[in-house]
């Protein structure tokens, strides 16, 4: 006969543990979320209220001529110049036949050069006009005690002896032109420019006028010169002048960031205990909006930092990887330089280039966060900055405010329904479902105020 078995568990004296979690309340966290980053972009600008929508720079009358950058395309090895690109070299700029453009284009000349090599020699006649494709090319010109200074990096887009479109064959090359890396460059000889222009009566008219024009006075920064005196003495007669201003300035309309968020009825009336679920739903919304805007304030085509700097704030690094000396140079090209924004990534190649060179820089405290610094200007991280899959990045170089004719954010508070400054939440009613729905918009741009107060150090090598 089998046994039967036994309970040898003793009998409890108190509630079991199992038991009691059932009647008991944990303690729980909100909702988290990964993807909110620091946001430091936001924090430091100072923010404009724009109570029309549109925000417009007024700015003094500045003599520019073709100081973009010229594009191309490839197939394969080969690259060709985009023809209407050519219409940024100053000589060029508002020249609009197709076809002389294109007979332009097709005439220019692909050239490979290895770092070191010499593309231009100082002090011999220019005979054709640079175009970089691809690469970076050293500007050497004699210093003051023999040794050669550096005017720069010029990189992809860039070009040089275009002012010999215009000098008559006479012009000299003010400076030695050195591959700093692989370089591909397209050279247009001024002698199949003179061909195009023969046999095109409007290229040759619009050449001829350009030489011609009067070169206007204007200060360092390509603002129309006030005429002023100084340091004479009796009575002589004083120069008249007036204060010119753009005639269209630059207008800022504020963009807008939107979702629909959708909270089920159910929800939001039986589960809002111990947390309230629409307050949970709508605080990570606003989170992923504030994100999307800072990412649009960095990469948006209208207004985003990364796209409106002036092109003569744009610099390149005289190697691949960001060195002190190239900080150096896109801090010095603005007053009062207040931030550095960069990606983790390119913060941590800096610090591997300070490292190789025995440099220690102190952190400041910002924000109550420590965080790196160079020359006192806090490097604050930025994870909207791209890098590219070729593993390049940027520095941002910003100054802010508009006491410092510096970089803005533009707001509208007020709003109706205003969640947070600028964000409002709107009820758009239930659906058939027992659906709730809110429509929450946040409404931002940027603006640059002048155009030294942005600058970028760009391709930079991580």
């Amino acid at each position: 006969m089998n046994a039967q078995p036994t309970d040898d568990r003793q009998p409890l004296s108190s509630l079991d543990t199992a038991a009691a979690r059932n009647l008991a309340t944990t303690t729980k966290t909100p909702p988290q979320m990964q993807a909110v980053s620091s946001r430091w972009l936001l924090e430091i600008l100072p923010w404009v209220q724009v109570s029309g929508g549109t925000f417009r720079v007024n700015r003094r009358l500045t003599h520019t001529l073709g100081n973009g950058r010229v594009e191309f395309v490839s197939t394969g090895t080969q690259v060709s110049v985009i023809p209407a690109e050519l219409t940024e070299l100053p000589a060029l700029q508002g020249f609009d036949e197709a076809d002389a453009l294109a007979a332009l284009a097709e005439r220019c000349v692909q050239r490979e050069y290895a770092p070191g090599d010499v593309i231009a020699a100082l002090g011999t006649r220019v005979t054709e006009v640079v175009l970089i494709a691809h690469g970076k090319v050293q500007r050497l010109a004699p210093g003051p005690y023999d040794a050669e200074r550096s005017l720069g990096v010029l990189a992809d887009g860039d070009f040089d002896g275009d002012r010999a479109l215009t000098a008559g064959g006479t012009a000299e090359w003010p400076h030695t032109l050195t591959a700093r890396t692989r370089c591909t460059v397209l050279a247009l000889p001024l002698d199949a420019v003179s061909a195009v222009a023969e046999r095109s009566p409007g290229l040759r008219a619009h050449l001829d006028g350009v030489a011609a024009r009067p070169v206007p006075r204007q200060n360092r920064r390509g603002e129309a010169a006030i005429e002023l005196a100084s340091g004479h003495s009796g009575e002589p007669v004083l120069p008249g002048t007036f204060v010119d201003y753009e005639l269209a300035p630059r207008e800022y309309e504020l963009s807008v960031a939107q979702t629909v968020l959708r909270v089920h009825s159910r929800v939001a009336d039986l589960y809002n205990e111990p947390m309230n679920q629409v307050e949970e739903q709508l605080r990570l919304t606003v989170e992923a909006l504030r994100e999307r805007q800072e990412h649009e304030m960095v990469n948006n085509p209208g207004f985003g930092l990364l796209h409106n700097a002036d092109v003569r704030q744009r610099l390149h690094t005289r190697g691949g990887p960001p060195t002190p000396d190239d900080l150096d140079e896109l801090i010095s090209r603005r007053r009062k330089t207040q931030y550095l924004l960069a990606h983790p990534l390119t913060i941590a190649a800096i610090g591997r280039e300070w490292n190789a060179r025995g440099i220690y820089p102190a952190t400041v405290e910002f924000e109550g966060s420590a965080v790196r610094a160079w020359r006192g200007i806090p490097i604050l991280p930025c994870n909207k900055i791209p890098v590219t899959p070729e593993g390049t990045s940027s520095v941002l170089a910003l100054r802010t405010g508009q006491e410092n004719q510096g970089v803005v954010g533009l707001h509208q508070t007020g709003i109706p329904d205003e969640y947070q400054p600028s964000l409002n939440v709107r009820f758009m009613g239930i659906n058939d479902q027992a659906v709730i729905s809110y429509l929450v918009s946040a409404y931002f741009s940027a603006a640059v105020l002048v155009p030294d107060a942005l600058g970028i150090l760009e391709d930079v090598e991580i």
